[in-house]
């Protein structure tokens, strides 16, 4: 895997995303099920974008106990998606279990990442509302180390935090960033965010990004301009880094 955009699919049912989808023309973008299409369609949405030729991650951030997340990853294991969650407060022995049972008989395996916190929580929220007191920085950090001990793939993170965890847990270690919008766009509700040439400068791996593309009056010239900026590091003006 290399850099490259995810589109986050963010619709009510399988006709709406694929209305959309039709608009980008010939592109097949890296795309994001989350949970609103996923519940709406269940597994064989995941199959029919496979079958036209789109990678897919399944955002459904599982958190439940060792034994029903291993089980579940089972069973998400043979829908065929190149990329998988879980949260990573499910604890290291529940992400060691999730791996086990996404791991299918002949060894393969989709990539399994993990959420750090989730980047419409800032410092006040996670305090407030989690008890946690460690500055959110740490927190991401202590998660993210603990991915990598149970053998993950990487993490989902703000692009405001690739840096630190390449730099505790390796450069191979994959940083997926949502929270991404384009310098003349809104933040919505997210909170820690930036844009697609900060976050190539802050080294994501990938950026997940939904509405400044999916909300778009010409999604294809949103998601064309997302790519340079991002994966090709030309800015909207046509320059380079």
């Amino acid at each position: 895997m290399g850099k490259d955009v995810i589109v986050a699919l963010d619709f009510a049912g399988a006709r709406e995303a694929f209305a959309f989808l039709d608009k980008l023309g010939q592109r097949r973008p890296f795309v994001k099920i989350g949970m609103e299409l996923f519940y709406a369609e269940g597994p064989g949405i995941v199959r029919e974008l496979k079958e036209r030729g789109y990678r897919v991650f399944l955002d459904l951030k599982l958190h439940d106990i060792p034994t029903t997340v291993k089980k579940a990853m089972a069973v998400l294991s043979g829908l065929g998606a190149d990329l998988v969650n879980l949260h990573a407060a499910g604890t290291g022995r529940m992400m060691e279990a999730a791996l086990e049972g996404l791991t299918r008989p002949d060894g393969t395996r989709p990539k399994l990442i993990a959420v750090t916190q989730l980047t419409s929580t800032d410092q006040e929220t996670m305090e407030r509302d989690l008890l946690i007191r460690e500055p959110i920085a740490d927190v991401v950090m202590h998660y993210a180390k603990t991915a990598k001990a149970a053998g993950l793939d990487g993490v989902v993170c703000s692009p405001l935090e690739a840096p630190v965890v390449h730099a505790g847990c390796g450069a191979s270690f994959l940083t997926v960033t949502p929270g991404v919008r384009f310098a003349d766009g809104a933040a919505g509700d997210q909170k820690r965010v930036t844009t697609p040439a900060r976050a190539k400068e802050l080294g994501s791996d990938y950026i997940v990004v939904g509405r400044p593309i999916t909300a778009a009056e010409d999604p294809a010239a949103a998601y064309d301009r997302c790519v340079r900026e991002f994966v090709d590091g030309i800015d909207r003006n046509g320059k380079g880094e």
